[in-house]
């Protein structure tokens, strides 16, 4: 972000990740980072400053070609996501059945480092196969993305839980995971699950930064 006073000129740049605490417009930024939104700021002192918000577009990587994956992928390109699939299984990572969606049948440690990670990534692993998922979660949580999801029952979750300590994964990471992935909205058909992913990842994307007691 850019911050320029409209009557001196003078400019300075905020970057996200290097942190705004101290700042006196420091809730102003936090808004305008979440939101991505441009525009004039009139500080406690009563001067005029424009703040440039420059950010990447963000992306979805979905771990799993399949039935919610297929319904997730067009809306997601609606909401402005930028989206790539990635599943082995080369009878489901088929374009045929992801027209216009780039796909990646490789296994998650070999395509995830050709599509980077980041904190402008929301990652969703949909596969139900640990061999699959459980690496690309651990990938996303090192990555510091700002959605992490999976798919399965509590239990499933549970044992997941397990699996990603025993591979290193520490607590507070595995505390950001969202499962069952998607807002409790009672879904069922692949359709309704993808539109529960989704509002979840566009809420996880729009309140980046703020803390559970601040929303409240």
């Amino acid at each position: 972000m850019l911050i320029t006073d409209t009557t001196t000129g003078a400019e300075r740049l905020i970057v996200e990740k290097d942190g705004y605490d101290g700042d006196p417009l420091r809730d102003e930024i936090a808004a305008r980072l979440r939101s991505g939104a441009s525009g004039p700021v009139t500080t406690a002192e009563g001067h005029s400053v424009f703040m440039t918000v420059s950010m990447p577009p963000p992306r979805i990587v979905l771990i799993g070609a399949v039935h919610i994956s297929q319904a997730l992928a067009p809306m997601a390109r609606l909401a402005g996501f930028d989206m790539t699939i990635i599943d082995p299984r080369t009878a489901f990572a088929t374009p045929e059945r992801f027209p216009d969606v780039p796909l990646i049948a490789e296994w998650p440690e070999v395509a995830i480092p050709k599509v980077g990670l980041d904190r402008f990534t929301a990652l969703a692993a949909l596969t139900h196969d640990p061999k699959i998922d459980d690496g690309a979660l651990v990938a996303a949580l090192a990555a510091g993305c700002f959605y992490v999801g999976a798919l399965g029952s509590r239990k499933t979750h549970g044992r997941r839980l397990e699996r990603l300590r025993e591979a290193g994964v520490g607590e507070a990471a595995l505390a950001t995971i969202r499962a069952p992935i998607g807002l409790p909205i009672g879904a069922q058909s692949p359709a309704e699950i993808a539109i529960a992913i989704l509002a979840e990842i566009i809420g996880a994307l729009r309140s980046r930064g703020v803390t559970r007691e601040a929303a409240a």
